[in-house]
């Protein structure tokens, strides 16, 4: 089941949906425009191995019709701290589970993302950030529970001056407790185009994934028990 979708205040209102240029973001940028946000959607270039989930995060942003969209680049790779943005930290692959947190969590990503989504929402003088937490098929990462998503609301309202003024801020996170093949079933519904998307952690410059490491696995995995075909480009192919 998808946490419920809270419709906009007013019809057309704006809001700030974070796209990773995965499956995940692609689906709740198109439950936001199905709900009847003028959806805004929002990149960060984090240092991460590859580009090829921001070349996916513009096709899948002009597909879905966003009014604007915007790359921001923050290099969280000069902290370090994670297999996604220091080379010389092995990206786990197989079919093992590592105990606690995995390499590939990036310090605060998610935080930090979502501070950049509050700031811009504000301005456009909107009320509404969407992302895609989900806490099914969970990877240990502490930023994608409802436990984390409540917490930031809460935040946001204390921080901004559309909190403080009454006009409460909302972080939608509506596919936290959908498992893979229900959030693959849903985007197809609205038509999102699955091939547009990069999941993978090392995915090549053409965006053609490795199909070994986590992510990969979790969305080849999410397609066979969706029974749809797996549009995703390996570069065994």
């Amino acid at each position: 089941m998808s946490a419920p979708l809270i419709a906009p205040r007013l019809r057309g209102a704006p809001a700030v949906v974070l796209v990773s240029g995965g499956l995940d973001s692609a689906t709740v940028l198109a439950m936001a425009r199905e709900a009847g946000y003028a959806c805004h959607a929002l990149s960060l270039d984090y240092g991460q191995r590859h580009r090829a989930e921001l070349d996916a995060a513009r096709r899948v942003a002009q597909a879905l019709g966003a009014v604007r969209h915007e790359i921001v680049r923050l290099d969280l790779g000069r902290f370090g701290g994670s297999s996604l943005t220091d080379t010389s930290i092995e990206v786990p692959t197989g079919d093992a589970q590592p105990a606690g947190i995995p390499s590939t969590y990036v310090p605060a990503r998610n935080t930090v993302m979502l501070s950049l989504a509050l700031s811009w929402a504000e301005a456009l003088q909107g009320t509404d950030l969407f992302y895609g937490a989900n806490a099914v098929d969970y990877s240990g990462y502490p930023d994608c529970r409802p436990e984390y998503v409540r917490a930031f609301e809460q935040m946001a309202n204390l921080a901004t001056r559309a909190g403080v003024e009454g006009r409460h801020m909302r972080v939608h996170a509506p596919i936290i407790e959908m498992s893979k093949a229900a959030i693959i079933r849903e985007g197809l519904r609205l038509e999102v185009d699955f091939s547009l998307t990069v999941s993978c952690y090392q995915a090549d410059d053409q965006g053609r994934a490795c199909g070994q490491c986590a992510s990969c696995r979790i969305r080849a995995m999410g397609f066979d028990a969706a029974g749809v075909a797996d549009p995703t480009r390996y570069r065994s192919a």
